[in-house]
């Protein structure tokens, strides 16, 4: 299946949060999306590998998305290596995306930064024809480098080099959030508290869409940052 975007995650989660809205609106306009999780979020205070996974399964239904698929690496752990760039570079061979996310350039999370980097890197490597992978059946796959590259933006308060008018999509994208019910804000929650489980942190989610919106004119917005120049057609094709 050949995908128009792919939007990759250090755990499950991340992708709801920092790109839910966009998401769901380029569904809506008929593009195919997925997502792929980098890790189960095996060291997450709250909830379990198993709990995850089926809250990411909830979360992709209330998407839209076409697949969601979970690579498996270490939580924390992972690195920039050989064994995880390949697993990353066949992911992105066999869903040939035009457009891929990933997480944000840096943040309060080691893994967001890491994960941005192994994903970044590894969409160059995939276009390198002498870089052999196989696919599921065993069968070569073709180099394919995406178009475009896009960082969304996650706890750290990064200046988007642009943002997607998603008036319309913020109550998908909240319900996808609170799909994970392990994770966010529950008053009647008896585990731990952490620095996502808090009511201002999911409405912190809400507001700074709102702001973001407000700065272009419209209800509501997600900013992304990008590897090279945004260009447009025409100056009128700016909001």
């Amino acid at each position: 299946m050949k995908l128009d975007i792919l939007a990759f995650g250090a755990h499950p989660d991340d992708v709801e949060l920092g790109a839910g809205a966009t998401i769901a609106k380029e569904i809506s306009l008929g593009k195919k999306v997925g997502i792929v999780d980098l890790t189960s979020g095996e060291l997450g205070t709250r909830g379990t590998p198993e709990i995850r996974a089926s809250e990411a399964k909830k979360a992709a239904a209330i998407l839209g998305v076409s697949i969601r698929e979970n690579l498996g690496l270490a939580d924390g752990f992972f690195k920039t290596d050989l064994e995880s760039q390949m697993c990353v570079i066949e992911m992105i061979r066999t869903y040939q995306p035009e457009v891929v996310l990933c997480n944000a350039i840096r943040d309060r999370h080691i893994d967001h930064g890491k994960g941005s980097s192994l994903v970044s890197d590894a969409c160059f490597l995939s276009g390198l024809i002498k870089i052999e992978t196989n696919d599921a059946q065993g069968a070569p796959q073709q180099a394919w480098r995406p178009k475009q590259v896009y960082h969304y933006i996650q706890w750290e308060n990064i200046n988007p080099d642009f943002v997607v008018n998603v008036s319309g999509f913020l109550d998908q994208k909240e319900k996808s959030i609170l799909a994970y019910a392990s994770q966010f804000f529950d008053p009647a929650s008896k585990d731990p508290e952490t620095p996502i489980s808090s009511k201002n942190f999911l409405d912190s989610v809400r507001y700074r869409a709102q702001d973001l919106g407000r700065l272009i004119g419209v209800a509501a917005a997600e900013g992304f940052t990008a590897e090279r120049h945004v260009a447009v057609e025409r100056l009128d094709g700016l909001i």
